[in-house]
């Protein structure tokens, strides 16, 4: 396997089987994943795996045949969404529902600009790649894409956060327009995911008006905040009181089988479609579709974003007791269960604390729960559970993060007669760091290798 690949933790993690919300390792020991919501309604949902099973037994094409099955799901998936959105297009994956809605607003708009906030994460093509500013430094940005910063209501209260991102956003339209460059799209995951969870349902309201005076369309990237994960509606974008332009979607769509999506208004799709024919192979194929209508229907049947909106309410109080009570500085913030806790070195700086995060995520795992880390600097814990997680996974989660907050905090607390060399929970490699400029310089090279190790903000 190529050396691109990453592995989280310091201690690679073997899984070898899965239900529900659990992970079992290749040594028998039960994991609770507060991270996959690529299994949206839990790993190998019975509903779901009967649904796949059941159409690999008849048959597997793909959209060139007219076929009930593809066009119910089609009618079932956009009845979820605005009256406005009424045409789906299939693909495998969401970078190709990326690649293939900012296609659209490219040919729609005959612009070619596109803004995304400033360490956004949308996808793995070569064109998407380049408007994805965290897949990292060897990724070259497009000439004509801009970068906003994410509101940061933690930096800032909600009204200047709210006008800072505004007028970067404005500022990014009309840096464009004085290079001869047309906006297409603002490209905008609603919970601003890969820069550190920023959950303002209020901002994109404005936003949306700075884009379309521009001549611009809004592109909603709901492969994160999608399917009911923020307990408030089904859709991100619906949060905010707003109607996207195009809609996409992709893992959670499935539970995992390859099926993504572009949701729109039937007008922009009747232009695009004059001028050019879509066509993907795997995009809409019998089986994945047979999961995605399961997914809906899991969704539907077992109340989950109601679900969503309760647990997760209870992970960000029960989060929030737990690190005043240890006295961590941070920041919990969340919408259903896509909740962010992200440290920092104290509150009136705010300066980002990677290493007591790493030291999170990784204590976590060796408690035998699944987390991940998320933000420009990676001092975000992201947690992204199943929608499925159950009243006893909550009390978990919240009963081992009150076992390593403690198990930090009382390891940060030098014994007696011990230096300030001696090594510590926050000192990852397990020896002393030294003094002054020495300790810092290795401080932070051990900080940049444990973040290479967890492979932030991939998945």
């Amino acid at each position: 396997m190529g050396p691109a690949y990453r592995l989280s933790y310091e201690e690679p993690f073997q899984p070898i089987r899965a239900q529900g919300t659990k992970i079992i390792d290749v040594y028998g020991h039960e994991y609770l994943d507060a991270y996959n919501n690529v299994a949206s309604v839990g790993h190998n949902h019975p509903h779901v795996v009967d649904a796949v099973c059941r159409q690999l037994r008849l048959m597997n094409t793909n959209t060139r045949y007219l076929q009930r099955d593809i066009v119910d799901y089609a009618e079932n998936l956009v009845s979820t969404h605005d009256s406005a959105l009424d045409n789906v297009m299939f693909t495998c994956t969401g970078s190709e529902a990326n690649d293939l809605a900012v296609r659209i607003a490219r040919t729609v708009t005959g612009g070619t600009g596109v803004i995304v906030s400033e360490y956004a994460y949308h996808g793995c093509t070569r064109d998407v790649a380049s408007w994805s500013p965290s897949s990292g430094k060897g990724t070259v940005l497009g000439s004509d894409v801009r970068l906003v910063p994410p509101p940061d209501t933690f930096r800032a209260d909600r009204a200047e956060a709210e006008t800072k991102f505004l007028s970067s956003l404005q500022a990014q339209i009309d840096d464009l327009n004085r290079r001869g460059v047309q906006l297409a799209a603002f490209v905008v995951d609603s919970m601003f995911s890969s820069d550190g969870i920023h959950p303002d349902p209020g901002v994109l309201k404005a936003a949306i008006e700075l884009v379309h005076r521009a001549g611009g369309l809004l592109i909603s990237d709901e492969v994160q905040s999608g399917f009911g994960r923020t307990g408030e509606a089904m859709w991100g974008y619906q949060r905010s009181n707003i109607v996207a332009d195009l809609v996409t979607m992709g893992k959670p769509m499935g539970n995992g089988m390859p099926i993504g999506g572009v949701v729109a208004k039937s007008s922009l799709l009747e232009k695009f479609s004059r001028e050019t024919a879509y066509f993907n192979t795997f995009g809409g194929e019998n089986a994945p579709v047979a999961a995605a209508q399961a997914v809906l229907e899991v969704i539907r049947d077992e109340n989950l974003i109601a679900n969503a909106q309760d647990k997760g309410g209870q992970l960000v109080a029960g989060i929030r007791e737990i690190l005043t009570r240890n006295n961590f500085a941070a920041d919990v913030r969340g919408a259903g269960l896509y909740i962010g806790v992200e440290f920092v070195s104290d509150f009136d700086a705010a300066i980002p604390d990677t290493e007591t995060t790493l030291a999170f995520v990784n204590g976590l795992r060796q408690h035998r729960v699944l987390t991940s880390t998320a933000g420009t600097y990676g001092n975000v814990i992201k947690i992204r559970p199943p929608l499925v997680l159950s009243q006893s996974d909550t009390d978990r989660l919240l009963t081992e993060f009150d076992n390593v907050a403690r198990e930090l905090r009382q390891s940060a607390r030098p014994a007696t007669g011990t230096t300030t060399d001696s090594p510590s929970a926050h000192d990852p490699s397990g020896v002393g760091l030294g003094d002054g400029a020495g300790r810092e310089e290795l401080r932070r090279l051990i900080v940049e290798e444990l973040r290479g190790l967890i492979g932030q903000n991939h998945g």
